[in-house]
């Protein structure tokens, strides 16, 4: 049924709030600055989350990109403050002998979401127009099927009635080699520098044409790519993540307070010494 003017004045006051914590003028920030962006922001996607849950929304949101372009940390901040049984991230290791043998979308369509759930993809079914194309774990010819078919196959998700979403980020030369350099000499980043990125950093161009040709193949108007710039880290985050609420329809979800009521009193016949517990000592 169609709303009327005053309906629709009524949901836009419902949305004010959630639409000015979602709008972000780039141009730089402080580190307070950001950091009130970010919980703020965060804040929304709890919001989100329980929009997702009662109305049993179904979200893909795609995360695709340079090595050290910072995909990771934008995963982090969405999903930091929420339930993992709502926001799955799917990071899909080497596939094995036998998913080899399957259709090549078969091991991910297993991931796609139910109601109420919101699958975040860290790297996807672009594996293969990107790493294998350039690596030579796929053929030419496989490459340029995917290409074919990959619009297709979105647009059955989306007439499925997914909301489908997908992020590359991109990085300069200069700043890739500085963040590869940074993990080298910091054993806290040392996991994350793999042969693959060594090699994704002497094949910039190779990587670059690759990528090139995937994101002008599958950009539709049903899952167009956004491009993420993310020289900026924070200010990358905060774009993309103030992108994604923008781009879902979610309203803000009434909570209901519980009403915890009494507490049990403590039984008569409890002893305290015959439930002792071996305690971890204190450190300070």
């Amino acid at each position: 049924m169609a709303k009327n003017g005053k309906d629709k004045g009524r949901d836009k006051e419902k949305n004010k709030d959630r639409d000015e914590a979602v709008t972000y003028f780039p141009g730089g920030a402080s580190r307070g600055d950001y950091a009130k962006d970010l919980a703020r922001l965060q804040v929304e996607i709890a919001h989100l989350q329980a929009w997702v849950k009662k109305s049993g929304a179904r979200i893909v949101v795609i995360f695709e990109g340079r090595d050290a372009a910072g995909k990771g940390g934008v995963i982090k901040r969405i999903t930091e403050r929420v339930s993992p049984r709502v926001f799955r991230i799917v990071a899909l290791p080497a596939p094995t002998d036998r998913e080899k043998s399957q259709i090549y979308m078969q091991r991910y369509v297993a991931h796609l979401p139910a109601a109420g759930e919101i699958a975040i993809f860290d790297r996807s079914w672009y594996n293969r127009p990107g790493v294998e194309r350039v690596m030579g774990y796929c053929t030419e010819a496989q490459a340029k099927r995917f290409l074919e078919l990959a619009p297709r196959f979105e647009a059955a998700i989306v007439e499925s009635g997914v909301i489908l979403l997908k992020y590359f980020l991109d990085v300069s030369e200069e700043e890739q080699e500085r963040r590869f350099r940074q993990r080298i000499g910091d054993p806290l980043r040392q996991w994350k520098l793999s042969p693959m990125d060594v090699e994704s950093y002497r094949r910039w161009w190779d990587y670059t044409r690759a990528y090139d040709e995937m994101i002008r193949m599958t950009d539709t108007e049903y899952a167009p790519w956004w491009i993420v710039p993310s020289d900026d880290k924070k200010q990358a985050r905060i774009n993309c993540i103030s992108h994604l609420l923008n781009s879902i329809p979610y309203e803000r979800v009434k909570f209901s307070e519980p009403d915890l009521g009494k507490r049990q009193k403590r039984p008569d016949d409890f002893d305290e010494v015959r439930h002792v517990r071996r305690l971890v000592p204190n450190v300070y």
